[in-house]
């Protein structure tokens, strides 16, 4: 048993214990130079040598031979046949080349014999003598033959080479096959393993096996590129790493804290507006990007401060049309520093030379940490340092601490620090040709160190007042430094100035606070805000004061996973976004969730039918939140009543977009931008929004038994949105049942039948299964508590009897088609349309997810075809699960057992291109169900990483996607531990992917706390219940008491 943290090292060979990886160069130089002057002679191609620096490097070093020899081809424009490995070193082939560069490698090597390092030596030895498990991966098919010149091979316990490798079909770096075989071999986990790469293909192999350390040794002096790329420490040599004590301090601080965090190495311009809304720090009131201080909106950067339910309208002028938008707005932006050298340009990360980077998020305590050097024209270099917190103490305050240090000169320094409330809304291109201007000025000023900014919209008249103090600190003693204070339009900018030392630090405090005059009143929003600047002390104070909510935040909220790093990362990433979007704070504010978070303008902030994917994550850790997001929907009745009456309706019908008023604020007419034509936009007909509502309410009520809240507010919206669905059911003589006509499900590529004139369908099996579902839930629900409770609600909405009797009676009798073969067709006549030639569409586009535009672009239309965006039908299982789903159709007189999950599932997963993040969870969830582990496997790792990797090529600068978040976070306590909560006694059935050992977290569930610490074969379980009466759990079909205050084990 060994007594570290860690259980194996698997070590790469060339560069890193072995000197080889030069004579590998060299070897590729000779024959790849030969073969492009053979080249010039015969195909008259100018010639152009081949480079350590630019070739081998970023072409061949790291990767299998015949895999280089292609990728520097490829890179030159040079194609030639792949050829057989058996290839003589004369031929032409790509196998042919790499033998003849093998060739050469081996006489170098028999002519110079193997030099090692000693540092890699001397670590292995101390591993053997501490027990720990030894390996080496390569890429060289000379592996065995370099480690018996040099003697080492034998203190390798496995190898797995380039010969191995072609053996048993492995795919090279950056793949990570040759590494995780190694560990297979060494019967170690991947979580506990170490791997040492010098190449960037080795780095991003160890990157992707997810392995608990990977060391990169950056022998060509590019430790940053293996930083970029996947390295969690870069050294020039192992001696660096403090030997094995250094391996044991990475796994018990470094790992910890890349478990809490995100890290970026690098400034990347074309993936910035994205990394910015992942670096966002926000409280539920305001959220803020995580973009740098210095820059400014434009092509690289959007800078972007929302605050929750912060609205307002403008009519545009689109072609020959006045179009009404609202939209969420771009509030001002209490970011800005800045700084210069004399009078040099002010410093901005896109025109001077960025030679260091690194930012991390920290999800435990919402810090945004960034430092950089930068260097001028003058080749001065300047050390930056920022740390930024909006406070989830305060809702009203933020902070952000900025220090300049001189690194290789002396001079005069100015710091220029801004609140701007100039701006418009930009972060959304096709949203360009729009009015967006929100903002109008009212007051900016400075006085001493403080400066201050009022703002009003131009349309909602909602005052934002920001206020702001700056401390001035020298090598950290406080400085009365004078100010000079510049006005403008919307904007006060207040400089600085300081004669620094080399390396004399200079740094800048802004403590912001922010009010509007929704919670102060009209005219007192700046004057809130000027006032609470006496209540900031610094930024020790509001980040100590932040970091404490957060971490009772995280008391409820966290899932600890331990086995994966990269899921439990991106696990507390999605938790910790949810939590900037919407957090205790929005108990005092009147707003849902946006779909896209306070994270950039994406679909203008609107509030859809996401809180579906969301509600139930909250409701089991903050149910006082759910509660507060339902009451948005609660004090917008009013306008649901409206809408339904607008169209014949009765009850409540709420809108596919809302934001302030609860209006619909979904476009009917749309532009084309190739025609010049206003057509009709039929995508306000997922009436479903308003059976996410109520499942959102029932669900809500079933896990907290809120009999208040049900017997008021949620009673009254769950019966009007009845009563609405109940007017929208058509009685059909002939079928001699209920139809429900224009409504669009889920899957936004069906919108009419093919020529239709009209937008809308029949009988969408999505929605009619929920309405009956809903129908059975409150007509159930109103017999079983006694009449004095709904009462109230009954008689002010004035419901009849003869209504709910009605409601049943539709419940029984809604229409679905379904075909011999089981299938519930996604709405009627779908069975009548064409089916799509993926396989064609696939081959010529690559990605198809978005399938409705490609056909389009083609001159088709998606409604001609069965191809879906995203789970229609199937969402039905999701939402109820098996058994209700089998009840509902039993209850509407078709056969249960025929029209079940795996004949939909599998005929649908066929036909959906999953253009929504949110289909993927869908998928996992219900492949799960039906036990295809590596599916669901493969869809959720997809939608857990989505936003992290910007899966749909740009969309998440627009804004997080807050469904898929709070989705895959529910994911793991239902699918991965297996706990349901349709009944009031908890079924567990856990089934925990491979690689993790333990999953822990807790919830509240009617009035019960419990805790899980669930393992590969076993779980102890813990309940806190009032009275402390015995608790029942199902666990693996078999009833087990727990008793409050005693821990349960059980293998399972």
């Amino acid at each position: 048993m060994t007594k570290h943290r860690f259980s194996a090292v698997i070590f790469d060979l060339d560069g890193v214990i072995t000197q080889t990886a030069l004579v590998h160069s060299t070897a590729w130089k000779e024959m790849f130079d030969t073969y492009l002057k053979f080249r010039e002679e015969k195909y008259g191609e100018p010639f152009k040598e081949f480079s350590h620096t630019d070739d081998y490097l970023p072409y061949v070093d790291g990767k299998p031979r015949y895999k280089g020899v292609a990728s520097f081809l490829e890179s030159r424009g040079i194609d030639i046949p792949f050829g057989d490995p058996s290839d003589l070193p004369e031929a032409e082939t790509v196998c042919g080349l790499g033998n003849r560069k093998n060739l050469t490698f081996n006489e170098i090597l028999d002519r110079d014999g193997v030099k090692l390092y000693d540092s890699t030596v001397e670590l292995i030895h101390d591993l053997k003598k501490e027990g720990i498990r030894i390996g080496v991966a390569s890429s060289s098919k000379n592996c065995k033959t370099v480690l018996e010149a040099a003697g080492m091979l034998e203190l390798f316990e496995t190898r797995v080479d380039g010969a191995v490798s072609a053996e048993l079909g492995l795919q090279g770096k950056p793949e990570p096959d040759i590494f995780t075989t190694a560990c297979d071999n060494l019967g170690v986990e991947y979580a506990a393993s170490v791997v040492v790469e010098d190449a960037v293909s080795g780095v991003q192999a160890g990157r992707k096996g997810n392995f608990g350390l990977v060391l990169g040794v950056a022998r060509e002096e590019n430790s940053h590129e293996l930083l970029v790329n996947g390295a969690d420490i870069a050294v020039d040599d192992i001696a660096e790493l403090g030997g094995i004590e250094g391996i044991d301090r990475w796994f018990e601080n470094g790992l910890e804290q890349d478990r809490w965090s995100i890290v970026y190495h690098d400034y990347d311009p074309e993936k910035e507006k994205s990394r910015e809304a992942l670096l966002a720090v926000g409280n539920g009131y305001f959220g803020t990007r995580g973009a740098m201080e210095e820059t400014s909106a434009g092509k690289v950067n959007y800078p972007g401060t929302y605050m929750a339910g912060m609205f307002n309208r403008r009519i545009s002028k689109v072609a020959d049309r006045d179009i009404e938008n609202e939209d969420f707005v771009n509030c001002p932006n209490w970011l800005p520093v800045s700084f210069r050298i004399g009078e040099g340009a002010w410093m901005d990360p896109n025109r001077f030379r960025v030679v260091q980077i690194q930012r991390r998020l920290s999800f435990r305590d919402g810090l945004l940490f960034r430092e950089m050097i930068v260097e001028d024209e003058g080749w001065r270099q300047t050390k930056i340092t920022s740390y930024r917190v909006a406070s989830m103490e305060d809702q009203h305050v933020a902070v952000l601490k900025y220090t300049v240090q001189p690194l290789n000169y002396v001079g005069r320094i100015s710091i220029r620090a801004e609140l701007d409330g100039d701006l418009i809304n930009d972060g959304v291109a096709r949203y360009r040709q729009l009015d967006q201007h929100h903002l109008e000025p009212v007051e900016e000023g400075g006085d001493g160190q403080v400066q201050y900014l009022l703002v009003k919209t131009n349309q909602s008249g909602v005052e934002i007042g920001l206020a702001c103090r700056m401390r001035i600190l020298i090598d950290q003693a406080e400085q009365e430094v004078g100010m000079k204070h510049h006005t403008s339009r919307g904007k006060v900018a207040s400089e600085l100035v300081a004669e620094l030392a080399e390396g004399q630090a200079l740094t800048v405090e802004k403590l912001v606070s922010i009010y509007t005059s929704r919670e102060s009143g009209e005219g007192m929003a700046l004057r809130q805000a000027r006032e609470k600047l006496d209540q900031l002390d610094g930024f020790r104070q509001v980040h100590a004061g932040s970091a404490g909510v957060w971490n009772e935040i995280w008391k409820k909220a966290d899932i600890q996973v331990e086995g994966d790093r990269f899921a439990q990362k991106l696990l507390r990433m999605h938790a910790y976004h949810l939590m900037v979007t919407t957090s205790e704070h929005n108990k005092k504010l009147d707003a849902g969730i946006p779909a896209r978070g306070l994270h950039g303008e994406a679909y203008r902030g609107h509030i859809f039918w996401d809180e579906l994917y969301i509600l139930n994550f909250y409701a089991l850790h903050f149910p006082d939140i759910v509660k507060s997001v339902l009451m948005y929907r609660y004090r917008r009745i009013g306008e649901a009543r409206k809408y339904a009456k607008e169209y014949g309706y009765e009850g409540a019908m709420y809108p596919w977009q809302s934001g302030s008023d609860g209006r619909e604020e979904t476009q009917i007419v749309h532009l084309n931008p190739v025609s010049g034509e206003w057509g009709d936009d039929y995508s306000s007909l997922q009436r479903h929004v308003s059976l996410a509502i109520a499942y959102n309410i029932w669900n809500y009520y079933w896990i907290t038994m809120d009999d208040t809240f049900m017997a008021a507010e949620g009673g009254e919206m769950l019966l009007e949105i009845c009563r609405f669905w109940a007017s929208k059911a058509i009685w059909d003589e002939e079928t001699e049942r209920y139809s429900i006509p224009k409504v669009m499900g889920p899957d936004e590529f069906h919108e009419h039948l093919p020529g239709a004139d009209e937008g809308g369908l029949k009988d969408n099996a999505y929605t009619n299964l929920m309405v009956a579902w809903l129908f059975g839930k409150v007509t159930a629900y109103l017999e079983s508590v006694p009449g004095e409770k709904m009462g109230p609600i009954l008689k002010k909405i004035n419901l009849s009897g003869e209504e709910i009797d009605r409601w049943k009676d539709i419940k029984s009798r809604l229409t679905l088609h379904i075909s011999e073969e089981g299938i519930i067709a996604q709405f009627d006549a779908y069975f009548g349309l064409q089916e799509l030639d993926w396989d064609h569409y696939l081959e010529k586009y690559g990605n198809i997810h978005r399938m409705d535009r490609i056909l389009k672009a083609e001159g088709k239309s998606p409604d001609d075809y069965k191809v879906a965006k995203q789970a229609d039908t199937l969402m039905a299982w999701y939402n109820l699960g098996t058994d209700e789903v089998a009840s509902l159709l039993s209850g509407l007189g078709y056969e249960a057992d025929r029209a079940t999950l795996r004949p939909n599932f599998n005929y649908y997963i066929q036909r959906t291109s999953h253009g929504s993040t949110l289909s993927r969870i869908v998928h996992a969830s219900l492949a799960n169900e039906l036990g295809l582990g590596d599916l669901a496997w493969e869809f959720y790792m997809e939608a857990l990483s989505s936003d992290y990797v910007d899966i749909q090529g740009g969309t998440t600068a627009e804004g997080i996607h807050a469904g898929v978040m709070g989705s895959t976070l529910l994911f793991v306590i239902q699918s991965i531990a297996g706990i349901q909560f349709r009944d009031e006694v908890l079924s567990v059935n856990p089934a925990l992917p491979a690689g993790w050992k333990k999953i822990s977290f807790n919830f509240a569930f009617r009035k019960k706390y419990y805790t899980f610490d669930v393992f590969r074969e076993k779980m102890t379980i813990s309940v806190d219940a009032p009275d402390d009466q015995l608790v029942e759990i199902k666990i693996s079909g078999r009833i087990h008491g727990l008793v409050p205050g005693r821990k349960l084990d059980v293998a399972y």
